[in-house]
């Protein structure tokens, strides 16, 4: 058996996926208990009377493609929340088993594990070292019950990189013993490396991606899990057929052609531009004390009066998210960059509160 297998829950490993009516391009479905009409005004190339596909096969193999692995290596999920859902089902027993997460970070982590009854070692970023990784606190939170270690770069909400030298020090410490899952949504806004290359010394890594964010689908509701093939169909297994909507296909296939990634390059120097700007602007504000560096697509601030911000950002018709009573993020707002346009509206509402209330 694949050591990675044995890390799973041991029920799962022997189950057998749902077999799902067939489909053959060339016949008629009569086997699905379909509709045999299109639905009014249907403009898919599909028809959303039929069924997707069990897994949507081509746009496996063009993500694959785009992200450099084998189609084997890959599995479709709906956003990467998806991947984290199903590998904290997969690898870890309730009541019994643990996740390791870096706060403040993605919640839902939190909230998948909970939901399966996993416990969740919390290792707290150093925030006065720029929300640092605390590497020293992270391996000796690897204890026994440890299965799924999480790592997210660029992280959410601080838009910093986690070292990857650091990273790579935990992937060694977790050999044999669990996953170490790296969660990379944000990656295509920064000019470094990716940690995809880890996989090649490191079965036990899993990487994250999606395309809800520099590619405009967060919508559409499509993600990636890329890992060992043996973990692969592992998750494939436990995830249920026609998961990903015909609509949301099409548009991924869509977003991967030529001439849209070209104009999703584009954009996102368009976005660091704007997000250069915008960090000395909100810095510049003499209500906040500070903006933290960020190579994502969006900024967080320290505020001394938050919510003074935030009523002022929606006075003119702008949401802005509020961490202020976050325990690990006192005081702070996070900025998601917008067009020239958006950003200049925001700057204009949060420097008329300054001004008014001085």
């Amino acid at each position: 058996m694949n050591t990675l297998l044995a890390l799973a829950r041991p029920e799962l490993r022997a189950l057998v996926a749902y077999q799902p009516a067939r489909y053959e391009p060339d016949c008629i479905r009569l086997n699905a208990n379909e509709a045999p009409w299109r639905a009014p005004n249907d403009a898919s190339a599909r028809g959303l009377n039929i069924y997707p596909p069990p897994r949507p096969v081509e746009l496996g193999e063009r993500l694959a493609q785009y992200y450099g692995v084998t189609p084997a290596e890959l599995l479709v999920t709906r956003g990467s929340s998806e991947g984290i859902d199903l590998l904290i089902r997969a690898f870890c027993v309730g009541g019994q088993d643990a996740i390791v997460i870096c706060p403040p970070t993605f919640g839902m982590y939190q909230v998948y594990a909970a939901i399966q009854g996993a416990s969740v070692r919390r290792v707290p970023l150093l925030r006065d070292q720029g929300f640092a990784l605390d590497e020293a606190a992270v391996h000796a939170a690897l204890d026994a019950p440890t299965k799924l270690v999480f790592l997210c770069s660029p992280n959410n909400p601080t838009g910093n990189e986690v070292d990857h030298a650091a990273v790579a020090r935990i992937c060694e410490a977790m050999r044999g013993r669990g996953l170490v899952i790296l969660d990379e949504a944000y990656f295509d806004f920064i000019q470094g490396p990716s940690l995809l290359p880890l996989r090649a010394q490191h079965p036990h890594v899993v990487v994250l991606r999606t395309l809800s964010k520099a590619h405009g689908l967060a919508g559409a509701r499509c993600g990636a899990v890329i890992a060992d093939p043996d973990v692969i169909d592992l998750l494939g297994r436990i995830l249920p057929p026609y998961g990903l909507p015909t609509p949301t296909i099409e548009a991924a296939l869509a977003s991967l052609e030529g001439d849209t990634m070209a104009l999703m390059r584009e954009r996102i120097e368009t976005l660091r531009v704007q997000r250069t700007r915008m960090a000395a602007a909100l810095a510049a504000l003499p209500g906040v004390r500070r903006v933290y560096p960020s190579v994502a697509n969006f900024l967080l601030l320290e505020a001394t009066d938050p919510a003074a911000l935030v009523a002022a950002a929606r006075s003119a018709g702008i949401l802005i998210r509020d961490y202020s009573q976050d325990p690990d993020l006192p005081g702070a707002l996070r900025i998601s960059i917008g067009t020239a346009e958006q950003n200049e509206l925001l700057l204009s509402a949060l420097a008329s509160e300054v001004a008014a209330h001085g």
